[in-house]
């Protein structure tokens, strides 16, 4: 009462500029308790903010923009406004497909360097996301674009837990799917359409199975740190189709440094086989290319789903006038790239045993994951809002100090600036 008796005293002063003046005077101290409020939730963290962070998964298998199997080739236009917070860390708990935990003898004699990391549980995943039989959310249609050689389509998903996730499918005319397996496996020709590659190069390989570690160093936007990538890859042929799995495995032997920044989640994995020609004309002279990716940039994932649909159909076009210059220096030259000449080092498959592996049962975990979202649904009906807004901004002034908190804190401003102007 006391409030609104102040109010109704200021609200009668006869001049405009003496209201004004005695409202400024009032809501100061407020404006003041908040700034305060928000500047001690950026610079001061709990001990109990960090907890968690320290467990990071390992990676995972998943390739849209790397054939694009290199969806990070992307090169965002952002507003500048936004740029100054891109490169702070926004670490959070992610998921990932199965760890590897068998390895082939061949690999022993590797001295040390960890080709394990990929292996049969990851052609189960992959196969799995081929035939969308992986129990994860529904894709969501972005792109459905095509040029006189090639079509192109593409979804997105955003899980509960980890970065948003990409699925492409690309079919190139009058193109075999062992050139573009080597295409996207030839590291040394990647750098003439991938203008985001600075280097790449070969830590370890397996001659038995074909499987390699890279490390790649890609150049990111000038308010970025480039980013540097340990990646694992392998692939599996199943008559004239290949599964292609790429994704982030540690490696002991390359110490991390500040710059560039380790990027420790990535996937981008790809099937390639032959399709019929967009002519109808019953011969399988065309190359389909499904592509699944995903990666933590260290970038806030609203932020980086923004850069992606700004830039994605401009990166795609890029990849089709490599491919042809591929295949004519293929034809020019008398001997095979190296790493092309692993892309075809392939470990063989029954293509009953993908429909196995497809087909496996994983019926239990979509149960399990239906009533685990079904409870939750409930007790989140019984929280009051007040405690969830105030949960909210508390997370936000402890945990993340980036654009994420600045845009939480300014939508509930709005929020509650909605509900005073009601009242």
């Amino acid at each position: 009462m006391a409030l609104l008796s102040i109010l109704a005293e200021i609200l009668g002063r006869p001049r405009i500029v003496d209201v004004l003046g005695e409202l400024m005077i009032l809501i100061a101290p407020l404006w003041i308790a908040v700034i305060v409020g928000v500047l001690v939730g950026w610079t001061w963290k709990p001990k109990w903010a960090n907890l968690g962070r320290d467990s990071k998964s390992t990676s995972t298998s998943f390739s849209l923009l790397g054939s694009i199997p290199s969806f990070n080739s992307l090169n965002f236009p952002m507003p500048s406004c936004i740029l100054s917070s891109f490169d702070g860390k926004d670490e959070k708990e992610t998921s990932s497909p199965p760890s590897s935990s068998v390895s082939d003898s061949s690999s022993t004699e590797l001295e040390g360097e960890n080709l394990r990391g990929v292996n049969e549980d990851d052609l189960e995943y992959l196969c799995k996301l081929v035939e969308e039989k992986d129990g994860g959310p529904a894709w969501i249609k972005m792109m459905d674009r095509s040029t006189s050689n090639m079509s192109y389509q593409a979804w997105r998903r955003d899980p509960e837990t980890g970065p948003p996730q990409y699925r492409s499918r690309t079919v190139y005319e009058n193109a075999r799917p062992e050139i573009v397996r080597d295409f996207f496996w030839d590291d040394d020709f990647r750098s003439k359409w991938d203008d985001m590659l600075i280097s790449a190069t070969t830590l370890a390989e397996c001659p038995t199975t074909g499987t390699m570690v890279v490390q790649w160093v890609r150049k990111f936007p000038f308010f970025c740190s480039d980013r540097e990538y340990i990646i694992g890859r392998r692939i599996w042929e199943a008559g004239r189709s290949y599964y292609c799995v790429t994704k982030s495995v540690p490696c002991s032997s390359v110490p991390r440094r500040n710059k560039p920044r380790r990027v420790d989640l990535y996937y981008s994995s790809w099937c390639i086989r032959a399709v019929e020609s967009k002519k109808r004309d019953g011969q399988l002279t065309a190359c389909e290319v499904i592509l699944f990716h995903y990666e933590d940039m260290g970038i806030p994932w609203e932020i980086a789903k923004l850069g992606v649909r700004q830039g994605m159909w401009g990166t795609v076009k890029k990849i089709d006038p490599g491919l042809r210059a591929y295949q004519k220096e293929r034809v020019s030259r008398s001997t095979i790239p190296h790493c092309a000449f692993m892309a075809q080092i392939n470990t063989k498959v029954n293509v009953d045993y993908l429909r196995s592996l497809e087909n496996s049962s994983h019926n239990d975990s979509l149960e399990d994951e239906s009533s685990s979202k079904s409870s939750g649904k409930q007790v989140g009906k019984n929280i009051p809002k007040l405690l969830l807004v105030g949960g909210a901004i508390a997370l936000a002034c402890t945990i993340d100090r980036g654009l994420l908190t600045k845009a939480v804190i300014f939508g509930i401003g709005r929020r509650f600036a909605k509900i005073g102007r009601r009242l």
